[in-house]
């Protein structure tokens, strides 16, 4: 396990630990923060905890013409009860992350510091947001860095059932309307599976991630 410096360098991938952990330390600067997602990293840690990087293999992602869309939600979507926008709210977006409740944590790994770092790369047009709305109330949406041919999804939030698979659904098709080749989701879990998203082997991840020809 690699520990940083100030100086901005991450080590290769293949140096991750059994569980995923790269390399302790660092900061959340834009420009360290820019170059993890450029190289298939990711911070992830408690608000008490060093800054810990993470680069896990194998790797969740979602080829983006594999998504899947219940009739259930098809209903939903037809039925015109939300409203979706881009990038219009970003920092209400990840404090909402932030401070949702989630089954199974008592509390949150997106801290104060690293609402701030992504808030400033959000100004800088790499961090972006997905937004739900419904009767002119945020109920739902989702964060993470669009790195031109790769969305790195960072947390989703719902506070209205479905509001956040809205969100998902809204960015795939988006992401599919201008050729990205696919939607990082970094960790598996039962309900990105649901929706079409699959693990797929660390040096193929960094393959895709480094081929930016679309």
């Amino acid at each position: 396990m690699y520990l940083l410096t100030q100086e901005l360098f991450f080590p290769p991938v293949s140096e991750a630990n059994d569980d995923g952990i790269l390399a302790i330390g660092g900061d959340l600067s834009p420009k360290r923060l820019l170059l993890a997602y450029q190289s298939g990293i990711f911070p992830w840690f408690e608000d008490d905890e060093p800054i810990i990087w993470w680069s896990p293999n194998p790797r969740m992602v979602l080829f983006l013409d594999e998504l899947v869309v219940s009739k259930s939600m098809r209903n939903i979507l037809n039925r015109n009860i939300f409203k979706v926008t881009f990038n219009q709210n970003f920092r209400a977006v990840i404090s909402n992350c932030q401070n949702i409740k989630r089954n199974g944590q008592n509390g949150t790994w997106i801290t104060n510091d690293m609402i701030e770092g992504y808030c400033k790369l959000n100004e800088m047009g790499i961090a972006k947001s997905v937004e739900v709305w419904q009767n002119e109330e945020l109920v739902g949406g989702l964060y993470g860095i669009d790195l031109g041919h790769i969305f790195c999804g960072e947390s989703m939030f719902s506070k209205v059932s479905n509001a956040s698979k809205v969100a998902f659904i809204a960015l795939v098709d988006q992401l599919k309307a201008n050729n990205y080749k696919l939607l990082d989701c970094q960790v598996y879990n039962e309900h990105l599976e649901s929706l079409g998203c699959r693990e797929i082997d660390r040096i193929d991840f960094m393959k895709i991630l480094k081929s930016k020809s679309l």
